[in-house]
């Protein structure tokens, strides 16, 4: 149920409580997750590292307007940082837990077009099958090959950008597959399949359709059986169009009312926890954790979970467009940063954002319970942890600590694009609604007249 209210757009987090993973003393260098090859340093980072990632977690908590965060930096040569500050809601004082669910939106796009991978290494279907191969029924896909479709090459329009308010407005509301992409299907093309590449969920909905068509398996089979149940990611699932709830612990999910222009209304705040994955579906209606997103972020880096041919294709990359800068760049429904591989995602209630780095073993995990200022602000929260941690020496005696099949990796030798400050402003930049000013203090009576 949606609630409105005339509450401020923003609360502060008076303190960070913060609900770490348990850090052992010393340099015990542990296997990494499932998926992730690199071991870790079971080790806090230094003081100084852990108070700029606490202040930097701190400020976007404010700057979201979310009540909390739950985040997660794993440097296998240095240590790591697994938080949840802040409180599940705005009127519930209740401490967040980083075991808490949350829903990764268009993260899930990843996930699709990995299965899209395995199928093809199993030989179930192929990268320039045409779509009408599998959706004979779907009139307008010609041309349009299911490769194009996870590059976001397809020319077709998104309908989230078309739905948005909708979505916002009715966050219960059951969206068969067919209504959205209709919807997208019904906007102008963006361009002629193949020819440039453009955001569209509409070409993430048809690719879950055609590999369930192509493979007679629902879409929560297929990621059970090709990634779920290889990585151990056990609270992770696609739920049920009408199972309207996150299914374990979460914080509420919060998002500003859109305007008929599609703008947020800074003022209102709406409680969309209750949300139907049907509006988001192949592309964006997933639900996981941060324990299982690490996993995930790091299998996906490597590309353990594919044949190295197709983990090429999958991390061979395209630019975004020419205003986007040369180190962002776009593979098989996927984005590299710089070194850092995954993906930002976005979906009413929450943003989030996991990365990771295939050769140091960096992973970053980060989600917000606001969703206003959309997946590139928790990319830009993203990219500021890892500024952070990057040029952390290896922890005292890891290198030491255990025989050379099993040390950590080594810290990265390379720089990072992108500085802290330029990804602060980046961060800045994404801010939809300015952070509301606290009251000023009463001021002081004035001193009664003397006699």
């Amino acid at each position: 149920m949606t609630k409105a209210g005339k509450a401020p757009r923003r609360w502060t987090v008076a303190a960070i409580a913060v609900s770490a993973a348990v850090l052992l003393s010393g340099c015990t260098v542990t296997a990494g997750a499932a998926g992730d090859s690199r071991p870790q340093v079971r080790a806090a980072f230094p003081a100084e590292t852990t108070d700029r990632l606490d202040a930097a977690l701190a400020e976007a908590i404010t700057q979201s307007g979310s009540t909390g965060a739950l985040a997660g930096v794993w440097a296998p040569w240095a240590g790591q940082w697994v938080v949840a500050p802040g409180t599940v809601a705005p009127e519930d004082a209740a401490a967040l837990s980083t075991a808490m669910s949350y829903r990764i939106g268009t993260n899930t796009t990843a996930l699709t077009c990995t299965v899209l991978a395995k199928l093809v290494d199993e030989g179930t279907v192929k990268l320039d099958d045409q779509v009408t191969t599998h959706l004979t029924r779907v009139v307008g896909l010609e041309g349009i090959t299911l490769g194009q479709l996870c590059r976001n090459t397809s020319g077709l329009a998104d309908f989230t950008r078309n739905l948005l308010p909708q979505f916002v407005d009715n966050p219960t509301r059951i969206w068969p597959d067919r209504e959205v992409v209709s919807s997208g299907m019904a906007s102008a093309r963006i361009a002629l399949p193949g020819s440039s590449w453009a955001q569209s969920d509409t070409g993430i909905v048809l690719l879950g359709m055609a590999l369930e068509a192509a493979t007679h398996e629902d879409l929560s089979s297929l990621y059970r059986s090709r990634i779920f149940g290889p990585l151990g990611m056990n609270d992770t699932s696609l739920p049920d169009p009408h199972n309207l709830g996150l299914p374990r612990e979460h914080p509420q999910g919060l998002t500003a009312p859109l305007d008929a222009a599609a703008h947020p209304v800074c003022d209102k705040v709406l409680d969309v926890t209750e949300l139907s994955s049907s509006m988001g579906g192949a592309a964006a209606g997933m639900v996981s954790t941060l324990a299982d997103q690490r996993k995930w972020v790091s299998a996906l880096a490597e590309g353990s979970l594919l044949t190295e041919a197709t983990a090429k294709t999958q991390w061979t990359t395209l630019s975004e467009g020419a205003e986007v800068p040369a180190w962002r760049r776009y593979g098989l429904g996927v984005e590299q940063i710089g070194p850092l591989r995954g993906r930002a995602g976005a979906i009413p209630g929450f943003i989030s954002a996991g990365y990771s780095d295939p050769i140091s073993g960096l992973t970053i995990v980060v989600a917000f319970n606001n969703s206003t200022d959309g997946a590139g602000f928790a990319e830009a929260v993203a990219r500021r942890l890892a500024s952070i941690v990057w040029a952390v020496p290896a922890a005292d005696g890891a290198n030491g600590a255990a025989a050379a099949e099993s040390a950590p990796a080594a810290a990265p030798t390379t720089s990072l694009p992108w500085t802290e400050e330029e990804a602060v402003e980046s961060v800045r930049a994404a801010v939809a609604c300015a952070p509301a000013e606290p009251a000023p203090a009463p001021a002081e009576p004035a001193p009664a007249p003397a006699g």
